[in-house]
């Protein structure tokens, strides 16, 4: 029996299954052994999802209640936009769930996160070497993604910060 995908705000109590998602999104890119990330970056990482002052956040994709897959977005301001904008930076999919949809879910879990906070411009780089994440029908590409949202009505306007 299968149970339903869950994409949700990572808890403090998701460490010790989130901590091999960031571990094999970093190997991924060459970050691992001698090129590993100092512990003290993945710690401070980690703290920022809990800090009410950092706009940085985590989703986590669970299924059948083990963690498949993470999202690490930021809200930043622009000198090109009034609202802020959304830069989904880190996105991994652990290997034994891909072709689930996990990812999509993932970026998609950020589109709302983006949405609610009012944020209009939502973007995110892939290497050029990650055939994946790249567009299918243009391989050639840029690698930098711009997703314009629409405007919410002035109702629909979160008041409070995202959290």
């Amino acid at each position: 029996m299968s149970t339903a995908l869950i994409i949700r705000h990572v808890t403090r109590q998701d460490y010790a299954q989130w901590l091999p998602l960031w571990d094999g999104y970093n190997a991924f890119y060459g970050r691992s052994g001698p090129t590993a990330l100092a512990s003290e970056i993945t710690q401070i990482t980690w703290t920022r999802f809990f800090d009410t002052y950092e706009p940085v956040y985590a989703l986590v994709a669970e299924l059948d209640g083990q963690l498949v897959g993470l999202a690490h977005y930021l809200f930043h301001r622009s000198t090109i936009h009034i609202n802020s904008v959304c830069y989904l930076q880190d996105l991994f999919t652990r290997e034994s769930a891909r072709s689930k949809g996990i990812g999509k879910a993932l970026i998609n879990g950020v589109y709302d996160q983006a949405k609610e906070s009012g944020c209009r411009r939502i973007y995110w780089q892939t290497h050029e070497t990650n055939k994946t994440a790249r567009p299918p029908l243009r391989p050639a590409s840029r690698q930098l993604r711009f997703h314009s949202l629409p405007e919410p009505r002035p109702e629909n306007r979160p008041s409070d910060r995202h959290r």
